[in-house]
């Protein structure tokens, strides 16, 4: 009874003009952004965090959250239309959508993409409202060494889970480290690394740096390579899934939403391992499996359901820990603290209004998108088509106004351009910038919370395994670590990034 009360109270959140409108504006930027390869919801909120500031804290983060779930609606797409996933999470659905497509059955396909991603969104909202308030109270049962240790087995997943190489992802969780280290001791007062300049007194500002690595970064390695976009379906008809894709259907469905809205909670996992993982289990227990990767719609319906789980249980973490699941995430905590908000659980006791409004908004969210998705096919069609070298100008320029308005000071500027340059760097090295934003996010807390554990503890680092629930969650960090030194493990994981 306690749960309907409190979706009651999100849904009279959700449903005012405004927060529908900035809801509607987020799930539609999201998809037009999931249509556009090369952009992606994190450089995208990045890029409009310095608007949040004259928004209410509740209607910024309605807005931010349809970005990130709409951009899993858009890229299903491409990926159906062109064979040219938008987003990572929609590169398993190109295998069977553009098979289905070039078949004469592309409307089915979008249809299969678009509710599969409703239910699954649907359910884990749900699945939020249920497990948000014990979460949150067991939240408050955390000191500083518990905080700590779960910062660290979040950390130790995201070297695990992020793609590409093991050693790659190490260094980059030990660079955002190194970088948040950056600025004035808040015990001492003394400057670190900041040499002599008293613009890097405060920091690096996580705004400039997303912009960088995501935006600017991502801008360079688009135009080095920006691929032609041959459109193979000029029409779309027969929007509706017919009785046998209802049955074919509805198991895979319910297979990629439990998968996905468990895989969601972890750190570095999230959408895109969910979308994969779903398809590989589709390939061991479907009745079709033969079928996969020719055209079967399950090879649509397993991955959508997943990645929009996965991407929406990614919101559990943030709620009641405060702790970022991937940079989405960590982008939204950060604009939470540009509002005046401390993320933890004490949001959902100080501010219910805010923490059931924005649960509540991404089912009205999933329901617009569904509204929106299939009736403006026309739409996305013709921005699937928009060269890039039109495009990126636009971003950049969004970017550096975003920026300099953060303090007038055209030395962010250029520490942004200087960002970029590493991200593309980076990406030209085969290193995930993903692990380094959340290093970079969770650095200052982590030294944070190991001071106040020692003061606490007058000096005794064994506090950190002598209290249960630290010492379980150290635990869980040794064996997430542990596992890539299985053979089977390691194996497992190089073949599915390689296929993902």
């Amino acid at each position: 009874m306690e749960m309907l009360d409190n979706l009651w109270l999100g849904l009279s959140v959700a449903v005012t003009p405004i927060n529908l409108w900035w809801c509607l504006v987020g799930v539609f930027l999201g998809t037009a952004i999931g249509v556009l390869p090369g952009l992606g919801p994190s450089a995208t909120i990045a890029m409009l965090l310095p608007a949040t500031f004259g928004l209410e804290p509740v209607s910024a983060l309605i807005m931010m959250a349809g970005i990130f779930y709409g951009a899993q609606y858009g890229g299903s797409t491409t990926a159906i239309l062109i064979n040219l996933p938008g987003e990572a999470t929609s590169v398993v659905t190109a295998l069977d959508g553009y098979q289905m497509a070039r078949k004469g059955a592309a409307g089915r396909a979008l249809a299969a993409a678009a509710l599969s991603s409703f239910f699954a969104g649907t359910v884990c909202t749900v699945l939020i409202a249920l497990f948000a308030p014990p979460l949150t109270d067991l939240a408050f049962k955390f000191g500083p060494a518990e905080y700590f240790s779960l910062m660290v087995l979040g950390l130790a997943a995201s070297v695990v889970l992020a793609s590409g190489s093991i050693i790659h992802a190490l260094a980059m969780i030990v660079l955002g480290l190194l970088l948040g280290l950056v600025g004035t001791d808040v015990n001492s007062g003394a400057q670190r690394y900041a040499f002599g300049l008293p613009e890097l007194a405060d920091g690096f500002n996580f705004v400039i740096v997303a912009m960088g690595m995501f935006g600017i970064g991502g801008i360079i390695a688009n135009l080095e390579d920006e691929s032609r976009r041959d459109l193979g379906v000029k029409s779309v008809k027969g929007l509706m899934p017919t009785r046998e894709d209802w049955r074919r259907m509805i198991a895979p469905i319910l297979r990629g939403t439990s998968l996905g809205a468990i895989l969601g909670i972890l750190p570095g996992g999230g959408a895109a391992l969910a979308s994969f993982g779903a398809y590989a289990l589709e390939k061991r227990v479907s009745k079709h499996a033969d079928e996969l990767g020719k055209g079967a719609i399950e090879g649509i319906a397993a991955p959508e359901a997943a990645n929009n789980a996965g991407a929406q249980m990614s919101f559990i973490p943030m709620l009641t820990l405060g702790f970022p699941a991937n940079p989405v995430m960590a982008l939204m905590i950060g604009a939470m603290i540009m509002q005046g908000i401390q993320p933890g659980p004490g949001v959902m006791a100080e501010q219910p209004r805010l923490f059931w409004g924005l649960i509540a908004s991404m089912w009205v969210g999933n329901v617009m998108l569904l509204v929106l998705n299939l009736p403006l096919i026309g739409l996305w069609v013709r921005m699937i088509m928009v060269p890039y070298h039109f495009l990126f100008p636009m971003i950049i320029v969004f970017c550096a106004i975003g920026v300099f308005s953060l303090a007038n000071n055209a030395f962010d500027l250029q520490i942004m351009v200087g960002f970029g340059l590493l991200g593309y760097i980076l990406k030209k090295l085969d290193c995930e910038p993903a692990p380094m934003l959340l290093g970079f996010i969770l650095g200052p807390l982590m030294e944070e919370f190991l001071r106040r554990s020692l003061l606490l503890s007058q000096g005794d680092p064994t506090v950190f395994v002598t209290r249960p629930l630290s010492a379980v969650l150290l635990a869980l960090a040794v064996a997430v670590l542990a596992m890539v030194l299985l053979p089977a493990f390691s194996r497992t994981r190089d073949v599915a990034f390689k296929e993902a």
